[in-house]
């Protein structure tokens, strides 16, 4: 996987852009935060090693993130990049993963040039795929946090999910 630094995507509710709107001044970033963007071929190889770069992005950050939370992020990375390998590799050749860890919040999105917005399929039962992005969705609100699509300026998608390094009480 390619390291391209920083990117934009969407973020939760309440960063920096809150404090500005209240005349505050944001506070310093704590070491672990920051915006990390790798991209990979659509190729099933990129599911294993995207999860592996996104586990080992978050230990050597210091991201404070529970085992569980970690688990629940990989385990959504998994299913957006094989989403994408799967769905968006005839117009999408690469993907970019996306990792942004806030004060109290990260952030995983994949990005790929394919202008479908998928949406999470309802459970059936008869079916042994199509429900990536239903355990998406679900892993996010059991979380805390929360998920979407979104278009690219450059007619792609990018599909994004946002959990609190602190679980819900």
């Amino acid at each position: 996987m390619d390291d391209h630094g920083h990117g934009q995507g969407p973020r939760p509710a309440g960063g920096t852009e809150a404090l500005a709107a209240r005349g505050a001044e944001p506070p310093d970033p704590l070491p672990h935060e920051g915006v990390w963007r790798f991209t990979a071929p659509a190729a099933d190889a990129s599911v294993p090693q995207a999860r592996h770069a996104v586990r080992d992005l978050l230990r050597r950050q210091g991201v404070p993130a529970s085992a569980d939370l970690v688990h629940g992020l990989l385990l959504i990375v998994s299913e957006l990049v094989t989403n994408a390998v799967r769905h968006a590799a005839v117009l999408s050749p690469t993907l970019a993963v996306e990792v942004a860890v806030g004060a109290g919040w990260v952030r995983v999105a994949v990005e790929d040039q394919h202008p479908y917005r998928p949406t999470a399929l309802e459970t059936d039962h008869g079916r042994t795929g199509g429900r990536g992005l239903l355990l998406v969705r679900e892993i996010a609100r059991e979380a805390g946090g929360v998920c979407d699509v979104a278009h690219t300026a450059s007619g792609g998608k990018v599909i994004w999910a946002a959990l609190p390094l602190t679980p819900p009480l």
